[in-house]
C-alpha cells in the first residue's frame, strides 16, 4: 500500500542530478504493473487521507494566528487547476481562505 511520500519520491529528482526536461516522459501514469482500477482506488484513498490532514492543519494554523500557507497553482488554460483545487481544497474551510487571480 502506497503512502503519499512514496508517490512524491517516485516523482522527485535526486539532489545534484542534472536532467534535461526533453528526456522526461510526460505520459507517466503511475506504476504500469498495477491495474487502473486499483491505482484510482489508491489515489482516492490518498486524497481523502491528505484532505483530512489539510483540514486539521488549517484548524491549527487558524488557532495559532501566526502562520499562513501560500498555495500557487500555475498551468496553461485547461491545465487542471480548477479540478485540482476542487479536489485538494475540498476539506478546507473557505472562510479561512483568500483567493487571488494574477
Amino acid at each position: 500500500m502506497l503512502n503519499m511520500s512514496d508517490v512524491v519520491n517516485m516523482c522527485r529528482i535526486p539532489d545534484g542530478k542534472k536532467i534535461k526536461l526533453k528526456d522526461l516522459h510526460t505520459s507517466w501514469d503511475g506504476d504500469a504493473s498495477v491495474a487502473e482500477t486499483k491505482r484510482r482506488t489508491e489515489a482516492k484513498r490518498l486524497l481523502e487521507e491528505d484532505v483530512h490532514r489539510l483540514e486539521s492543519a488549517q484548524e491549527l494554523l487558524y488557532a495559532d494566528r501566526s502562520w499562513s500557507v501560500l498555495v500557487i497553482f500555475q498551468a496553461m488554460d485547461a491545465g487542471g487547476k480548477d479540478g485540482t483545487i476542487r479536489h485538494v481544497m475540498s476539506g478546507v474551510n473557505p472562510q479561512g481562505c483568500e483567493v487571488f487571480s494574477f
